[in-house]
This record gives C-alpha cells, sequence and structure tokens, in this order.
C-alpha cells in the first residue's frame, strides 16, 4: 500500500523548492538517530544499473532512523503543495516500508538525535503495509481509505501526492494517478477529520418488550405421534455375520516372548514388572480375534430432537439501535489542521535490504514535480527496453536450441507468435518453454524405451482374483493348487478389527 508523507519541503510561495538529490555524501547534512534500537546502517550507494547516487538501506531486519532539519518550519496549510519522492525496492518488499515523514516542529517533545517511532509527524506518506495516513495536532491518525498497491517489481518509482486548495488530495505513481480523494470526506478518511454531527445516545437504553427475532418456533405447531426423541442413531447390523475363521478365544495382544525383565528393575520401587505387549500373530492370518460384535449401522427410524418449524414473527421490530443526539465534540473545518513542518524523517523496521531513497522533492507546481519526474522515466525506460531485449534474446536462444535437437519443424510457422506472445506476457512464456521441454522429453523417452512392450502375463494370488479364476476355470484341482500358492507366498494380510466387520 501507499502512505502519506513528506522527504522534501518546498516554501509554498512562487515556485521555488526544497530539493534533494543525493548526489552529495549525506553525513553532515542529514542527522542519524542515536537510539539504541535504530542500529540499520545508511549509506551513499549508486542504484543498480543508474549513474545517480541515493539513500541505501544497507542490511535486513534492522529499524533505521534518519532525519534532515530544514532552515525554517513550512506551512502546508495555503495553496497547492506537490510531495515527489523516488525510491527503488531492490530486493523487494514483503515486511516493511519506505515512507517518509514530515515532521513537527521539535518544540513538540522531541530531537533530532532521538528520532524514533514516536516523534510527531503531521503528514508520512510513501509505500508501507499500513496504508495512507496523515497526524493531526491531537496525534490522531487519519488513514486513507483504499490506498493504492505498491508496484511488485523491483525498478525505481516515483511517489507523489498532490495537496490542493480545495482539499483534493491525488496519488501520483511515476506520474500516473491512482487514487483521488478529499480530506473532509468520510468516504475517504477514516477517521475523518471532521466528526460526525450525532452521535448514539449512550443513555439510551434497549425497551424490555422490544422483540428481534425475525423468526419464532410455531406455537401451534404439535409433534407427530409417530416421531420417536429417544431412537439411537446407530444400531446393530441384525444382517451381519461373523467372518468364518474368527479366532474368538484369541487375544489382539498378547505378551512378547523375547521381552525379558531389566536385571536393574526393583519390584518395590518399580512394581511388578509386566512384559511389552505385541500384536497376535495368530490375528494376523484371521479375520480377527476375540469377542465379534454385530457393527453398528445408521438407524432408518432416527429423527433426533423433534422441534417446532420457524413462521415469521408477528412482535418483530427490528434491529434495536439508540436513537441519534447532537455530538457534542463536532466541528467544521475549512481545510484540516496540518501542522507545519520542521523536519524531514525516515524511520522504518524493514526485514529487507537495498531500499533506495532519492530526489526527493516539494514544490508549489505540479510541472516543477512532472519535470523531475521525466529523467527518472528516461532511465525506466531504458531498463525496461534492455530487460526485454535480454528477454527475447534467451527466449529465441532456447527456441532455436530446442529446433536443432528435436524434430518440431511443424511449429515453425508460429514460431514467431510466440515469441511476441511470450514476451508480453511472462506467465505464458513459462507455460511454452515448459511444454517444450516435454514434448523434447517424450521424444528422447521413446527413443531410448521404444514402442510399448508385451505385457507379462502374471497369475493373481489374492483371494478375490483366485476365486474369479476358479470359476472361470471350473476346475476344483487348479483352485487347490492356488490356494496352495496363495498360503506359500502371500504376504501375511493385515488383521481387521471388529468394527470393520
Amino acid at each position: 500500500m501507499i502512505i502519506f508523507h513528506f522527504l522534501f519541503l518546498c516554501i509554498i510561495f512562487g515556485l521555488q523548492i526544497f530539493y534533494e538529490s543525493f548526489d552529495d555524501d549525506f553525513e553532515g547534512r542529514w542527522i542519524v538517530s542515536e537510539r539504541e534500537d535504530y542500529k540499520g546502517v545508511w549509506k551513499h550507494a549508486k542504484s543498480d544499473g543508474h549513474e545517480d547516487h541515493g539513500l541505501l538501506v544497507s542490511e535486513k531486519a534492522r529499524k533505521y532512523a534518519i532525519v534532515k532539519e530544514l532552515d525554517e518550519a513550512v506551512s502546508l496549510k495555503d495553496g497547492t503543495a506537490v510531495l515527489q519522492f523516488e525510491t527503488r525496492l531492490q530486493n523487494g518488499l514483503e515486511c516493511g516500508g519506505a515512507y517518509l515523514k514530515y515532521l513537527r516542529p521539535q518544540d513538540a517533545t522531541w530531537k533530532s538525535k532521538e528520532f524514533d517511532n514516536e516523534s510527531p509527524y503531521s503528514i508520512m506518506f510513501g509505500p508501507d503495509k499500513c496504508g495512507i495516513r496523515t497526524r493531526r495536532v491531537e496525534y490522531i491518525e487519519h488513514h486513507l481509505k483504499y490506498p493504492p498497491s505498491v508496484p511488485s517489481d523491483k525498478l525505481s518509482h516515483v511517489y507523489t501526492a498532490i495537496l490542493k486548495p480545495d482539499n483534493e488530495v491525488r496519488i501520483l505513481i511515476d506520474g500516473e494517478e491512482k487514487k483521488k480523494a478529499n480530506f473532509l470526506s468520510s468516504e475517504d478518511f477514516e477517521p475523518p477529520f471532521i466528526p460526525a454531527k450525532t452521535i448514539p445516545d449512550p443513555d439510551d437504553k434497549k425497551p424490555e418488550d422490544w422483540d428481534e427475532r425475525p423468526k419464532i418456533p410455531d406455537p401451534d405447531a404439535v409433534k407427530p405421534d409417530d416421531w420417536d426423541e429417544d431412537a439411537p442413531m446407530e444400531i446393530e447390523d441384525e444382517e451381519a455375520v461373523k467372518p468364518e475363521g474368527w479366532l474368538d478365544d484369541e487375544p489382539e495382544e498378547i505378551d512378547d516372548p523375547e521381552a525379558s525383565k531389566p536385571e536393574d528393575w526393583d519390584d518395590e520401587e518399580d512394581g511388578e514388572w509386566e512384559a511389552p505387549k505385541i500384536d497376535n500373530p495368530k490375528c494376523e492370518i484371521a479375520p480377527g480375534c476375540g469377542e465379534w460384535k454385530k457393527p453398528l449401522k445408521r438407524n432408518p427410524a432416527y429423527k433426533g430432537k423433534w422441534h417446532a418449524p420457524l413462521i415469521d414473527n408477528p412482535n418483530y421490530k427490528g434491529i434495536w439501535k439508540p436513537q441519534q443526539i447532537p455530538n457534542p465534540d463536532y466541528f467544521e473545518l475549512d481545510h484540516p489542521d496540518i501542522e507545519p513542518v520542521a523536519a524531514i524523517g525516515i524511520e522504518i523496521w524493514t526485514m529487507q535490504d537495498g531500499i533506495l531513497f532519492d530526489n526527493i522533492l516539494i514544490t508549489s507546481d505540479e510541472k516543477t514535480a512532472e519535470s523531475y519526474r521525466r529523467p527518472h522515466g528516461s532511465q525506466n525506460l531504458k531498463l525496461r527496453k534492455r530487460n526485454r531485449k535480454l528477454r527475447m534474446q534467451l527466449l529465441k536462444k532456447v527456441f532455436d536450441l530446442l529446433y536443432k535437437i528435436a524434430d518440431i519443424s511443424f511449429l515453425n510457422a508460429y514460431k514467431p507468435k510466440l515469441l511476441v506472445k511470450g514476451e508480453k506476457q511472462p506467465n505464458l512464456t513459462i507455460g511454452i518453454l515448459v511444454s517444450i521441454v516435454i514434448v523434447f522429453l517424450t521424444i528422447i523417452f521413446k527413443i531410448i524405451f521404444g514402442g510399448k512392450k508385451p505385457v507379462k502375463i502374471t497369475r493373481q494370488t489374492n483371494n478375490s482374483t483366485v476365486a474369479e479364476t476358479s470359476n472361470d476355470q471350473g476346475s476344483s484341482r487348479e483352485k487347490e493348487q492356488e490356494n496352495e500358492e496363495e498360503d506359500t507366498n502371500a504376504p501375511p494380510r493385515k488383521r481387521s478389527t471388529r468394527r470393520e466387520n
């Protein structure tokens, strides 16, 4: 998401601007927080693939805080204000922020060297997980509803916030408008800058006879005479028969005959020693052991507890709400009461390194901000073209290699279209390559292993197959031979439980 903040301020008179390009080292001009929690190291570094420098977040999983004091506090209440900066998430942004804070004067109980997350700010703006928010004098945060999302790539992007004198605020990413809102609209900010005119009466109480039930049990309904609430959900299956060979007198578990009492076993301290139990081997070859009980089945007569059917409630009055009364805290605003900005700070806790801040600007003129965006757009366009060219070259090489190795000449006519389509849709590109690799591997597989081999017919040894074979051949002698083979070769069957039978 995008949140709302300043890093460089302009004096809102004429076209004068405050601008930071980071062409020179930040040391001596920016103040790094001396708070113990903020151990992240800031660096003056180049952006990957670019020649210009920026302020770099150099380590993972650290807290960072740095501040730039302005020569004079700047008011944001008059005229148009354009807040703009560039950032590049060179290693992505999974958890954290890349936003700026526009800080209030230091008489608001904070110091530059002690800058931290508690330092009071007027506006915060930039990529984050928390949306857009501003802070008023009362330290109440106002979040922009439904903020625009952050680009998912690792290129540089310019974030712009335009504050208009009619309370309109516009959010741009790389010059393209992503969000338009009004500071004084309750539909755009939560909580709203202007309180509601009315509020629920805290002293209003719901009447005792107020009925909120839309449906009620039919008072005239009567339980049918044949409705048996005591009928169980399951009953014994009377048609079930104990499997042949069931061992009623054999326990499912027996003492391990190979176990022996440990030499250091003390009957007085450890109690009487008992051998550990193992599965009864006799039960492994039998349908089951122990007392056989008929399995349960669903009771067709089961209906459960009877309840009267529901009907519309003739006394239903709806969900009760307290009456509205005038809000004693209500007030009206012509403009949001945003405090002056005396400093610009970056205070973040991020799991990613490689976040680069650059070209921080505040101006009263939208065209001036646009002129600062153009060089960024040219650099990004060149980078995108270079990446596109590299992808196309790689894709063509993969196709050429596959065409040489495998005989797939029937795709020749479609090759240009596939390349263009794959370039425009990266996910499709992956699908194309995977599909061709599968075709290639299929051809290799056929070359190595040839066609289908004749299936060798072998005799099945399980009970069901033996029975079917015996019936087809009609020979009792063959049936006996197959049963003998089964007893000799078949693995022991898993013991069935009484519930399974």
